[in-house]
């Protein structure tokens, strides 16, 4: 399973909990918006978003908020990690709406007189790049300004999270279990995945009658070291989270250890590497392309070898002879 299937599998289940989808709300929807909404209230909708080739949709969860003024706001929510941005989101959203709409007429038998409820499509972006799509449909509409025809266009706007323009230490100032899960899958190191962890465990004593989404936390944990990459990406991850809480700081360190030892001998070996070509430059002229390629992919031994021949060295082929 790819890594945007695995986000998206456990995201789908993340927002399945009301508690998690007003952890959301809460923390990352402009408070204007969220002075309307009765968030004990709300309930999931079962959508039925197929498309006329029949295909199911996927990548949305429907969250029916009543709202303090009276009736109800459908947020729709789009979850998306792919690692490309979709430029016509807002045209996808469009559609999402307009299939939603109809399904509320049909389910609940809608009349003219009744009206539409209002609806407010949010954009969850887990991916790699920032999000840079456009967020209004009429922004992609090619016409001149002033046009008579501008009264008849469709008009759509959505409103986007961004997990990644989000920074590590303004997330850590948040009380919210979705922030924790998003420094969880956007790692800056190795130790901020260790500080979100332990975040994530005061939270979950604290609220033991929470969500329950502990069972997810290995999941997502997986999918914030392969973003990290290197050794520290293949560590295995115990089932249980205290497991995890008493072998990461040993792993941790050692991996810190390891990035130290490396970048030391990368440092050594620039430094050997500019000393012996200052050094043939000097003897023999301008240094040929093949003997830059040669050093360049040679380790430290190596250079230093090469090193100690130029000193009775009376051409390149003596320096870099390959030696049985």
């Amino acid at each position: 399973m790819t890594d945007a299937n695995t986000s998206d599998s456990i995201y789908h289940r993340l927002f399945s909990h009301p508690e998690m989808v007003a952890d959301l709300l809460m923390n990352f929807l402009d408070p204007a918006i969220l002075a309307e909404l009765d968030l004990p209230r709300m309930k999931r909708l079962n959508t039925k978003f197929t498309a006329q080739t029949g295909q199911r949709r996927r990548g949305d969860v429907v969250w029916e908020i009543p709202t303090r003024a009276g009736g109800n706001l459908f947020v729709l929510l789009i979850l998306e990690f792919q690692s490309t941005i979709d430029e016509w989101m807002v045209l996808r959203l469009d559609v999402y709406a307009g299939l939603l709409y109809q399904q509320l007429v049909d389910e609940r038998k809608l009349k003219p007189t009744d009206g539409l409820p209002p609806i407010l499509p949010i954009l969850l972006f887990n991916g790699e790049p920032r999000w840079t799509a456009p967020t209004s449909l009429r922004s992609l509409i090619r016409l001149p300004d002033g046009s008579p025809l501008w009264q008849f266009q469709p008009e759509m706007r959505y409103y986007v999270i961004d997990e990644g323009r989000f920074p590590d230490e303004a997330l850590k100032g948040r009380q919210s279990l979705m922030a924790i899960f998003m420094r969880m899958g956007h790692p800056v190191s190795p130790e901020s995945i260790l500080d979100a962890s332990r975040d994530l465990m005061a939270w979950l004593a604290k609220h033991p009658d929470g969500p329950p989404v502990k069972q997810l936390f290995r999941e997502l944990l997986a999918v914030g070291m392969a973003r990290l990459k290197g050794p520290i990406s293949l560590i295995p991850i115990p089932e249980d989270l205290e497991e995890v809480m008493n072998m990461w700081p040993t792993h941790i360190e050692k991996w810190s250890k390891d990035i130290e030892q490396r970048s030391e001998q990368k440092g050594r070996k620039e430094g050997e590497a500019t000393m012996l070509t200052r050094l043939l430059q000097r003897r023999f002229g301008a240094v040929p392309e093949w003997v830059s390629e040669k050093m360049t992919k040679a380790d430290l031994p190596t250079l230093e070898e090469w090193g100690l021949r130029f000193v009775d060295a009376q051409s390149l082929d003596e320096v870099f002879a390959d030696r049985v």
